[in-house]
């Protein structure tokens, strides 16, 4: 059980606040199970005891570099420690040997250049200022020293900053790992060049964040017996095939449609494509462009990026094919045929689209319009076409445009993945894993199901090794320690996962 705290007037105190979530002030007056105190904001507040967090009035004012040695630790401390330090531009901080990464939203300077890289290289953890570089160099000392293969888990809320400490650890152990002098793309070249490729066709703008990984990613990476990066994979999950057809204000589709519709001019005849908001697909949402990123220029980038991880001219041209083949069918409309249940393309305007996307897809136009139009249902007596009204067509065709680019994804990882090429004889691997953050919309899908429980198991994982395995061993070794609360979400999970016996009753 927590330990009954002794608030007494005089008593220095959180207590919960609607604006600023918790605020702290001082006990003057105590009514049985109600303390009254006076806030340092000016205003007098009324609590239950049992509500109210005693405040360290020795933290230092910088506050502290790890949160285990803060006295108290619960979420006014918590909070109110992150936020001294963030004042100050200092984003990472300790919690035992986690780290806790604050997105800053900024460039700081000096925080990941060459120099820092240098700093942290074989130090011990706990002996400079908490930084990622100092988790990454911890996973390769422990693969080098104790031949432990490890992953390093990279989870928080949309927005958090994920990706980017994604690509800081990637590059960290790069630097630790990475060839010099060598002939030709290097495999941790390849892998960090990899990067944009993966954001062009994976990211999008979402209400808190302009570039949004829409996919998980975990990277392996292989090293030889010197320490060397002799190989790596990588691995996507959870693909949201969704937003290729459903876009709403003030988020973006993927990043690699507004970058075909920016780029040269000859490119564009190519794919007969034009400005953006003509485009169903683009245009359910008002947001077209975004402050910051330069569609045209972003596109350039990719086409560099390509050419890095090895992708050949022909087959850009094939991928930037499919990207303008589904812009066009999300132009295809339908209207109601002369039978019932039927439909026909609605006028000429939709077959310019239609044939256009089968020019594209190389692919017979009249199938195509078939396919969108009518569907087969197998029988034990053979093959039966019947038609569908315009609502199933038009369904048929978002799930084609959904397949297709979901294809594509697919194809472009085990592209990349060919490239880099993997070392089977190497028997040391650290994996990062990127996953979605945790998101909650007013309609949510079964993909922000699948999200959302992805990234309680990951906390579960959390309060397993940081939470639960901790105070077990304090517990067997008989330390004196007081009981640090925590929200265990194995009741959420097992809500969703735990296997049910249930009886059926017949009426």
């Amino acid at each position: 059980q927590a330990p009954v705290l002794n608030i007494v007037i005089g008593s220095h105190v959180w207590v919960a606040d609607k604006d600023l979530t918790w605020i702290d002030g001082e006990v003057f007056k105590i009514d049985g199970q109600n303390a009254h105190v006076c806030t340092t904001k000016g205003k007098t507040v009324t609590a239950n005891v049992s509500d109210i967090h005693p405040k360290d009035t020795e933290a230092p004012p910088d506050g502290v570099d790890d949160m285990t040695r803060l006295s108290y630790l619960h979420e006014p401390g918590v909070l109110d420690n992150l936020a001294v330090r963030y004042a100050k531009n200092i984003i990472y901080t300790y919690t035992g040997n986690i780290l806790i990464a604050i997105n800053p939203f900024q460039r700081l300077p000096n925080l990941v250049d060459v120099q820092t890289m240098e700093k942290y290289k074989g130090a011990n953890l706990g002996d400079l200022d908490p930084h990622v570089f100092a988790i990454a160099d911890v996973s390769y000392r422990q693969m080098m020293n104790e031949g432990k293969s490890n992953s390093i888990l990279v989870s928080g809320e949309s927005g958090a900053g994920k990706t980017e400490t994604t690509k800081l650890l990637m590059r960290y152990l790069a630097f630790l790992g990475g060839r010099s002098g060598t002939g030709g793309r290097t495999v941790e070249q390849q892998v960090l060049e990899s990067n944009p490729v993966l954001e062009a066709f994976g990211n999008a703008k979402t209400v808190r964040n302009n570039n949004s990984s829409r996919f998980g990613k975990f990277v392996e990476l292989q090293f030889d017996k010197s320490g060397k990066i002799s190989g790596a994979a990588i691995r996507t999950y959870l693909l949201e095939r969704s937003r290729v057809c459903q876009t709403s204000s003030p988020e973006r589709n993927y990043h690699c449609f507004y970058f075909l519709c920016s780029a040269p001019s000859e490119d564009i005849k190519k794919y007969k494509l034009g400005d953006p908001s003509s485009f169903h697909y683009l245009n359910q949402s008002s947001c077209i462009r975004v402050d910051g990123i330069n569609d045209a220029e972003e596109y350039l980038a990719t086409r560099n990026a390509m050419d890095m991880v090895g992708i050949t001219e022909e087959e850009q041209e094939a991928i930037f094919r499919v990207v303008a083949a589904v812009l066009h069918l999300g132009n295809i409309s339908f209207a109601k045929g002369t039978e019932a249940d039927s439909s026909v393309i609605k006028d000429a305007k939709s077959r310019f689209h239609l044939n256009t996307a089968g020019e594209l897809l190389m692919c017979d136009c009249e199938k195509l319009e078939n396919a969108l139009i009518k569907r087969e249902i197998n029988t034990p007596e053979g093959v039966i076409t019947t038609t569908v009204g315009p609502n199933s067509a038009t369904v048929s065709r978002d799930g084609f445009a959904k397949q297709i680019y979901s294809r594509l994804f697919d194809w472009l990882v085990n592209r990349i993945n060919a490239s880099i090429g993997q070392d089977p004889s190497s028997d040391k691997l650290i994996g990062v894993l990127d996953i979605y953050g945790f998101e909650s919309f007013k309609t949510n899908s079964f993909e922000q199901l699948c999200i959302n429980f992805t990234n309680e198991k990951l906390q579960q994982h959390f309060n397993q090794n940081v939470f639960k395995m901790e105070q077990e061993e304090y517990t067997r070794e008989q330390i004196n320690w007081s009981y640090i609360e925590f929200v265990d979400n194995q009741d959420v999970l097992d809500l969703i996962e735990k296997v049910r016996v249930g009886r059926c009753y017949m009426h």
